[in-house]
């Protein structure tokens, strides 16, 4: 007879949701979802609910939004279930150790990275960033630190040479529902054994905010091709012409010898934009204007002049 676990899913954005639909179309449990309180998004800062909470509420599940989960009543709201394990995928905050020791079996955690690289809350940016060629996702049980438990599954997956944050995180978020539900059958069979980190090999991958996507012209044209992909859809690579702020989207980097300054724009096709960097030359492909829609650079070119000498900062 199947083992029918009762979990409680803590979760908040996207990447979350692929776990906490497989845990429903599986039959499993989930007595509740906690997710972080609605917040303003967008342009409109309009005060929205996350990506979880609107999954939690259509599959009918029960949904908490504690604004802390370090005070007694939560824990003990979490205690009446009963629950055998949580699962946590990208909740975004630390759980307190009474709380992870709640469930009967453990707390699992899926984490988008072969652990131990890439601890912290951002490590699929940074695998792209870092140039890695092969990431993953990995289940693992909770303890105190950052990303330091226990391993139990693991599920590599390569680093394409075009792949963004964004196109790396939808194949991430549907690989990772697919090891936590490998995870609990194992759990109800019997046949997992939880292998302890080598911490002396644990990389990081620090949390990004919107500043960190200013691009250093004074980086190497390779590492920033890596950066503009590594930070697309979020925070979102830019620059600027004077006051005005551009986004780019898409970029290849030349190995072409200049004795310019990084950040000038060098003469090139009357439909290219090349930037001098600290080493090699970055042909801008896709960019977007302070008021616009992301173009080609040969359509942004037509309606914006950008002389050779000019200088991007």
């Amino acid at each position: 007879m199947k083992k029918v676990y009762k979990v409680i899913f803590m979760g908040t954005p996207q990447f979350s949701v692929p776990g906490l639909k497989a845990l429903h179309h599986n039959g499993y449990d989930v007595v509740l979802v906690v997710t972080q309180p609605d917040r303003p998004r967008g342009r409109g800062r309009k005060v929205t609910p996350s990506a979880v909470k609107a999954t939690a509420m259509n599959l009918g599940i029960q949904v908490i939004q504690p604004a802390s989960i370090k005070t007694a009543d939560f824990a003990d709201q979490i205690k009446s279930y009963k629950p055998d394990f949580q699962v946590v995928i990208a909740y975004g905050k630390i759980l307190p150790e009474n709380v992870l020791a709640i469930p009967r079996v453990g707390t699992l955690n899926i984490h988008a990275s072969l652990l131990p690289k890439l601890r912290g809350p951002a490590p699929i940016q940074w695998a792209v960033i870092n140039g890695e060629k092969e990431t993953g996702v990995c289940s693992m049980l909770m303890d105190k630190g950052m990303d330091t438990g226990d391993i139990l599954l693991t599920a590599p997956e390569p680093v394409k040479p075009e792949d963004t944050a964004g196109t790396l995180h939808d194949r991430l978020a549907a690989k990772g529902a697919t090891v936590l539900i490998d995870t609990l059958k194992k759990y109800a069979d019997h046949t997992i054994r939880p292998i302890p980190q080598d911490h002396s090999r644990a990389t990081y991958a620090p949390m990004l905010t919107k500043d960190d996507g200013l691009i250093n012209w004074n980086k190497s044209a390779t590492s920033l091709e890596r950066f503009i992909r590594g930070v697309t859809p979020w925070p979102g690579a830019y620059t600027f012409l004077g006051e005005t702020r551009l986004k780019i989207f898409k970029s290849a980097p030349l190995a072409i010898e200049t004795t310019e300054s990084p950040g000038t724009v060098q003469q090139g096709f009357p439909d290219e934009l090349r930037v001098t960097t600290g080493t090699g030359v970055l042909s801008i492909l896709e960019i977007q204007g302070a008021s616009g829609k992301r173009m080609v650079i040969k359509e942004f070119l037509r309606g914006h002049n950008i002389p050779p000498g000019t200088v991007l900062s």
